[in-house]
């Protein structure tokens, strides 16, 4: 049975927890889906006891900093284990053509070639296009565009290992043009900045963003069995998690998740 580990939850400019990120784990082996904005990604993941060793695919969404910006500490993390002689096969970064451009480039900038070395002989960049499908852990996993209209940026879908269904949606509300992806998943990971109570104060719509009505809307229209909510502000987080579901109910008939950072859900 496969789970998810919950490395941040929050939106670009949180300081109470850190930025959306998460891992699909089945059996030891982790796929890291975004990296957060820092190198709290390696502190997150230390936590979580995921060994570096133990990550050997990760997806970038898109170009956002805090989205992509941890994947130059997971590179030099790698890179060190490898010179080590610790790491064993090959780590590969699944994005878009100019998403490995943005990252060949920092790398280029900031790290010394004791790291940079490894890239393109044991750091592989796979690229993808709308519906690409790759296998990683032994799933089909299939990435596609999400059609926002701020920057290009992929979600995924997949099907677990005991037949339930799971998609992701980057950090940008569902569109209708993605329905075939979406329609009665049992578990969709969709944004949901603040409450629908709070869109006066916090402006979710200006930045491409929905509240926790709009996003549970949209999960009862299609069908899904468990929403889980994340890229949220942190305002009254330690009061999130109720008060998001609390809202939630009201619109959605399925289950609501609103997990804190570190957590870990079963996909059950």
């Amino acid at each position: 049975m496969e789970k998810l580990t919950m490395l941040g939850t929050g939106s670009a400019m949180v300081t109470k927890c850190y930025n959306t990120c998460f891992t699909i784990a089945k059996n030891d082996e982790h796929f890291l889906v975004d990296t957060g904005g820092g190198n709290t990604i390696l502190t997150n993941l230390e936590k979580s006891q995921i060994p570096i060793n133990k990550l050997h695919n990760v997806f970038i969404s898109h170009e956002h900093n805090d989205h992509i910006s941890g994947i130059i500490w997971i590179i030099r993390a790698v890179a060190t284990e490898i010179s080590k002689g610790n790491y064993e096969g090959d780590l590969h970064i699944y994005c878009h053509e100019s998403i490995e451009d943005i990252i060949r480039k920092i790398c280029e900038l900031i790290l010394q070639t004791r790291f940079t070395k490894y890239i393109d002989s044991r750091i592989f960049f796979r690229q993808i296009e709308d519906n690409s499908t790759f296998d990683i852990l032994g799933l089909k996993i299939t990435f596609f565009n999400i059609q926002s209209t701020k920057v290009l940026q992929f979600g995924l879908r997949t099907t677990l290992s005991n037949g339930k269904t799971l998609a992701f949606l980057g950090d940008e509300p569902y569109r209708d043009a993605i329905f075939d992806y979406v329609n009665n998943c049992d578990y969709l990971l969709h944004e949901a900045f603040c409450l629908y109570s709070q869109r006066d104060i916090f402006h979710p719509y200006e930045k491409h963003h929905v509240t926790v009505k709009e996003a549970c809307e949209n999960a009862e229209k299609l069908n899904i069995k468990n929403i889980l909510l994340f890229h949220t502000i942190d305002a009254d987080i330690e009061k999130r998690k109720e008060l998001f579901i609390e809202e939630g109910k009201q619109y959605f008939n399925g289950t609501i998740l609103v997990p804190d950072d570190l957590d870990v859900i079963e996909l059950k």
